[in-house]
């Protein structure tokens, strides 16, 4: 029969076991929540892109390239501590490349959603579409961009008459994530840092001084 534990063996137990959990806690916080890329022509290129996209505060410092897919589940996890984490640095340009890779229906929202950008509703459309937790159809689709502020018929019109510009800036997303070696969503791009999969709010706030830091050294 074993001899169950005295208290001052059950007390130094309680005391290993908290500070393996703090110490676990520290080794997280430091290892870095992104990777470097280093400066070269291929990030150069998807960060100073002006035809996509975006949403900057008047004197930005840093901006953070954000892939995702309007029916991934991640991406609508990420999105209220990437919300967050932007709006507590308030220097962060943010630009938005939409690739839709779950389906029929993933190609659909990010077509309407980069046609209503021609309106200036593209943030807070982004926001309704990634804040929904139903299938995405054209009676959702509608519904949010009303709620944006945008008007349903001139996104339809401007779907047929923009056909070919809306192609090639969703090519030009597929493009840019598979030359910096993404295989999903939502991945993110923080100056040449790069970031994949769910984080926290203190996660993202952790690679936004990622990039920053990567900034000042190249």
């Amino acid at each position: 029969m074993k001899t169950p534990l005295s208290f001052q063996q059950l007390t130094v137990l309680a005391i290993l076991v908290l500070l393996g959990l703090g110490i676990g806690s520290i080794l997280r916080r430091s290892v870095p929540v992104g990777r470097d890329l280093g400066a070269n022509q291929t990030v150069a290129s998807i960060l100073n892109d002006r035809a996509v996209p975006s949403r900057s505060p008047p004197e930005p410092t840093l901006t953070l390239v954000v892939f995702t897919d309007y029916q991934c589940p991640a991406c609508k996890l990420a999105e209220p501590a990437m919300a967050a984490a932007i709006a507590e640095d308030g220097h962060v340009r943010v630009v938005y490349r939409d690739w839709p890779i779950f389906g029929a229906r993933s190609e659909r929202a990010a077509r309407v959603a980069i046609a209503a950008d021609r309106q200036g509703i593209y943030p807070k459309l982004h926001s309704c579409l990634m804040a929904e937790r139903r299938l995405l159809d054209d009676a959702i689709l509608r519904e949010c961009v009303v709620r944006s502020g945008g008007d349903w018929r001139r996104v339809q019109g401007d779907l047929q008459a923009y056909a070919p510009e809306i192609e090639h800036q969703l090519s030009s997303t597929r493009r840019a994530a598979f030359g910096l070696g993404f295989q999903g969503t939502p991945a993110f791009l923080a100056g040449t840092v790069v970031a994949l999969g769910v984080l926290s709010r203190s996660e993202f706030g952790r690679l936004l001084a990622e990039g920053r830091q990567a900034a000042s050294v190249h």
